[in-house]
């Protein structure tokens, strides 16, 4: 257990600080303030990996670290959002097999299908919500953007973190992949 729970610091520390890093790297939409970004797809691996507390911690450091080198401020909305797309993937983990080197086509539908609703849910309700009634931000403007940035993020997801858990999934021994000779 001790050696799990050193395992998840780290996977915190590097994964924040990744988050940070693959977080500067940013493309543009017709929507202003509003970028597809790669960093949710590591987010989505490591939550997986290791769990909704690493993707929730991943989530709210990396993204208030990103902001906060940005210069544009904290966005604590959109901060909380992260996390709690980390933790909502998670959550999700025991049913998507990659620690077990399994990552099929069941398991690629199901990860879709958990990240798909947990965007919508962050980005197109949560995070816009949050803007009006904390931020008193015009509704129109902040749930286009919330929108926008929750399709992005889940077609970069579906293509980068498919293929990251695919490629996880090929360093792990498959489960009874092993026999005694």
């Amino acid at each position: 257990m001790k050696n799990q729970s050193i395992k998840q610091v780290v996977a915190i520390g590097v994964g924040a600080a990744l988050f940070v890093v693959i977080g500067m790297i940013s493309i543009p939409t017709p929507v202003p303030n509003t970028n597809i970004q790669l960093q949710y797809a590591l987010q989505s691996l490591l939550s997986i990996i290791f769990g909704p507390l690493v993707g929730l911690l991943v989530g709210l450091i990396g993204h208030a670290v990103k902001d906060s080198i940005a210069g544009y401020g904290l966005w604590w909305t959109w901060i909380i959002a992260s996390g709690l797309f980390g933790l909502a993937v998670g959550l999700f983990r025991k049913y998507i097999r990659v620690t077990q080197g399994v990552f099929e086509l069941k398991d690629i539908v199901f990860f879709n299908l958990i990240q798909i609703v947990a965007n919508a849910l962050v980005w197109g309700v949560l995070a816009p919500l949050g803007d009006v009634v904390i931020y008193q931000e015009a509704a129109e403007k902040v749930f286009t953007q919330g929108i926008v940035a929750g399709i992005a993020n889940a077609v970069t997801i579906a293509i980068a973190g498919t293929l990251l858990l695919l490629a996880y999934s090929r360093t792990q021994t498959r489960s009874g992949s092993l026999k005694k000779d």
